[in-house]
């Protein structure tokens, strides 16, 4: 009696061509993995960062402001003085505020400070009308302005084109808006004034040290969720594939 011997190489046939089809798919689940999980690193790393920076300018906020040649962060309080170019304007970026009659189109003013014994330096004296019913009319003389340290920005992707002609600015840069206005040598940051004065009557200075969201934790929850869900769906979808 003789019998034939099992066909070794048809029975591991179904095994093989079930990691066949698993095979795409795994290495596009890791790749997404991989985003993902950087993504969520990304989002920790900028949570720590968003943190500190948070804590900087609470400690301004309640510090007396100093010298601007002696502020060593970004936000920082200062004090500075010299004499507004009332002249020599320009203003930034686009918002609307609610005035007397209704919404009102404006931008923020920005104006140079020409110090005596050093660079001048851009002020940001706030929101201003962009068409006010009287004359913006500007302190003349030496002037004490308490504000905070804005660093200078560099456009995105999607900003929008400067109008360098009629000194208006997406981008608070002055080492772009300095030339526009004839003044090369401005110091390469903005100075944002604080407090309670009026520029032609509109109350245009910020009124606080700014509070930037802190969102990186909720961030950084939904891509590490997102990447558990995806090992999730690929399991249970691979422990299907393979079941015999």
């Amino acid at each position: 009696m003789s019998g034939r011997a099992p066909n070794s190489h048809a029975s591991w046939e179904p095994g093989r061509s079930r990691l066949r089809v698993l095979l795409g798919p795994s290495l596009a689940t890791l790749a997404m993995l991989a985003v993902l999980i950087g993504l969520g690193v990304w989002q920790v790393h900028r949570l720590a960062w968003k943190t500190a920076l948070l804590a900087a300018i609470d400690r301004a906020q309640s510090a007396p402001p100093g010298a601007l040649e002696a502020a060593t962060a970004d936000f920082a309080r200062v004090r500075v003085e010299g004499r507004l170019a009332g002249d020599t304007r320009a203003t930034y970026a686009v918002a609307v505020r609610d005035g007397p009659s209704g919404p009102q189109m404006g931008a923020d003013l920005l104006v140079p400070l020409i110090r005596p014994s050093d660079r001048p330096v851009l002020l940001d004296l706030g929101w201003v009308p962009a068409h006010p019913t009287e004359p913006l009319v500007l302190p003349a003389g030496e002037v004490s302005v308490v504000g905070y340290v804005r660093p200078a920005e560099r456009p995105g992707l999607f900003s929008l084109t400067d109008d360098v002609a009629g000194h208006h600015f997406y981008t608070l840069d002055p080492a772009r808006i300095g030339p526009a206005l004839g003044l090369p040598d401005l110091a390469p940051l903005t100075v944002v004034a604080l407090g309670p004065q009026s520029v032609g009557g509109y109350r245009v200075p910020a009124r606080e040290m700014p509070r930037p969201p802190n969102n990186h934790l909720s961030y950084a929850l939904t891509w590490f969720g997102l990447a558990a869900a995806l090992v999730g769906v690929f399991g249970l979808w691979a422990t299907k594939v393979m079941r015999p």
